[in-house]
């Protein structure tokens, strides 16, 4: 094995088990700290406690329909993305999806999710599939940092009040986050000019097959997939604000919106691993925002979690049971 490859490889065990848990340790005695210290903590026990066996139930059960909405709009974007190279009906996009799931939990930044989501396409047709994929993410990541940039300056006066960051790096991140933001959305409707491009390098040839398939993204397609993933992100925006009227989380719709969107942004541009440090940096990042406009850090905190664990876990769950399936069928044709 070449000397370049074992680092990489105990460098990325390093971060995995080592580093990952430890941060993970660390932000969750953080969280755990800031809750304790909450004033008439017992009583927001006792609130939440009621909450589920009151009327106010029926917004968690709201909050599970909407996660079905989340991954049949991922769904639907999916099968958009790949039709030009395999025709997939929705339930076995649907498959693909939480199949992705699943191989994201343990990958930085849910990178694994392409390899779960092209087990479901045919021989040969995999790795141009992901291209297509990516293209897809790229346009959920536009959205979230399109709204972020928003935020950023609607929230601007009162991070600074907080001392969360100095006016210096609040500059630096609005104009980096513009920037970016312009860049990428320029970069996604000139997909078609990238594959040309890409295949006027040298020793190009042999990896543009890859790529040919993004000259099929017209602007209807990318503008259809822009969409979906707004659609997207205002389905999750309602989830967190149903959970906080739950938990007793006393923010108003515009305060809720914006905060849940800037922690968005700081989830995108922060390396994670989902099922390490994604949900310790996830409530630490949200009682910091959260807690410019609530005290009810319990509330906040108890919100994170329960995003986490029904957007995420319970359809990588999901997603895991059907790859144990889908080994089955690999195992049996190679039989």
């Amino acid at each position: 094995m070449p000397v370049k490859s074992k680092h990489n490889r105990r460098f990325k065990y390093f971060i995995n088990y080592f580093l990952g848990p430890l941060l993970f340790i660390w932000l969750s005695y953080s969280i755990f700290k800031q809750v304790r210290q909450q004033p008439g903590l017992e009583q927001s026990w006792q609130h939440i406690r009621d909450s589920f066996y009151s009327s106010r139930i029926w917004l968690l059960l709201a909050v599970m329909l909407l996660m079905l909405v989340n991954w049949s709009i991922e769904t639907v974007k999916w099968k958009l993305a790949v039709q030009r190279i395999q025709r997939v009906d929705f339930f076995t996009a649907l498959k693909a999806v939480l199949s992705g799931v699943s191989f994201s939990v343990m990958t930085p930044n849910r990178v694994g999710e392409y390899l779960g989501r092209v087990l479901y396409m045919e021989e040969g047709k995999r790795l141009k599939a992901i291209s297509l994929t990516i293209a897809g993410s790229i346009s959920q990541l536009i959205v979230t940092l399109a709204m972020g940039f928003v935020a950023l300056l609607i929230l601007q006066k009162p991070v600074l009040d907080n001392g969360m960051i100095t006016a210096f790096w609040m500059k630096m991140m609005i104009y980096g986050v513009l920037a970016v933001v312009v860049i990428l959305t320029l970069f996604y409707f000139r997909l078609a000019w990238l594959v040309r491009w890409v295949d006027r390098l040298p020793g190009s040839r042999r990896y543009a097959w890859l790529l040919e398939s993004l000259e099929h993204f017209n602007a209807t397609l990318l503008l259809q997939l822009l969409s979906l993933s707004t659609l997207r992100f205002i389905v999750f925006i309602i989830q967190y604000y149903l959970l906080f009227r739950l938990f007793d989380v006393d923010v108003s719709w515009w305060q809720g919106w914006w905060a849940v969107s800037l922690s968005f942004l700081v989830m995108a541009v922060v390396p994670t691993i989902a099922l390490i440090t994604d949900l310790g940096l996830r409530g630490k990042i949200s009682l910091q925002l959260l807690g410019m406009f609530s005290s009810n850090q319990l509330g906040i905190s108890l919100t994170a979690v329960s995003i986490w664990f029904i957007n995420l876990i319970i359809p990588a769950v999901a997603g895991s049971l059907l790859i144990l399936s889908i080994r089955k069928i690999f195992k049996n044709k190679n039989g």
